[in-house]
């Protein structure tokens, strides 16, 4: 590997075999109806913010989310659902969850410094791509990043681990534009709930390190051709149970596993 993702270091960290599994292998994992709702979500939430302030109502994200759905659904979800009724039922219940969004902030108020931006920096020489949902900066010129979520958040003595990646998107950040970000903000839109972390230089420079130590890890374990599976409770919603070895699997790919297609390289 020449490169990876906080997505990717975070499985390393939970688990070295779903490392393999998702990185390695790069096995295919069954779309759901909630992964459908992230992405098209994501893709409406950043296209409000192309649009005036003036326009940015709740209508105006719902009929995006319509039009996100149209493009996405064909290629990326071609079999989710079975009936026209399930898919329209999945649609009410996806924007009664964006209208969530407008109880937390308002996105009338609020101008972006960027919206998706796709990063690919250097942290401790180790090359890490990430994509930052939003980056806002506030009066007195400082960054913040924040992440949605279209799940249900965790509860908040649970929360902090749930910071890990986009501490990663915040050394991406400090090094694009020079300057760290003073805080993180996880936007949940079941519930809503949004949690704030605020963080400095030194909390950036030790995650820094482990960034950097998860890559040696990793490098290890490719040499040695070794991904020792660590069972926790996420073990219950992991795709590869039938073929990790922790579940009386032999830690390989079946034949009949389909494999996601490789990406081209970030510019």
């Amino acid at each position: 590997m020449e490169r990876v993702s906080p997505s990717r270091l975070s499985d390393f960290k939970q688990c070295p075999q779903l490392f393999k599994f998702r990185s390695i292998d790069r096995l295919a994992e069954p779309a759901t109806v909630y992964q459908a709702r992230g992405t098209t979500a994501h893709l409406a939430l950043q296209r409000l913010y192309g649009h005036d302030a003036e326009a940015r109502t709740p209508e105006r994200l719902f009929d995006l989310f319509r039009e996100a759905w149209t493009e996405v659904r064909t290629e990326e979800y071609p079999d989710m659902f079975e009936t026209v009724e399930e898919e329209r039922a999945w649609g009410i219940e996806s924007m009664e969850l964006l209208a969530n969004y407008f109880s937390v902030e308002d996105p009338q108020e609020i101008s972006p410094v960027d919206c998706e931006l796709d990063l690919l920096e250097e942290v401790n020489s180790v090359q890490v791509r990430g994509i930052l949902d939003r980056i806002d900066q506030d009066e007195n010129g400082d960054l913040i990043v924040t992440d949605y979520k279209t799940g249900k958040a965790p509860p908040q003595r649970y929360a902090l681990p749930a910071f890990f990646a986009l501490k990663i998107y915040a050394l991406l950040t400090r090094k694009h534009f020079g300057r760290a970000p003073v805080q993180l903000r996880l936007l949940y839109l079941n519930g809503p709930t949004l949690y704030s972390l605020d963080v400095d230089d030194q909390q950036l420079d030790a995650m820094e390190r482990q960034v950097k130590a998860l890559w040696d890890a990793i490098q290890r374990a490719e040499e040695r051709q070794s991904y020792p599976p660590r069972q926790s409770k996420l073990c219950d919603w992991c795709s590869f149970q039938s073929i990790c070895p922790a579940f009386g699997g032999t830690g390989e790919p079946t034949a009949d596993m389909q494999r996601r297609p490789d990406r081209a390289p970030a510019a």
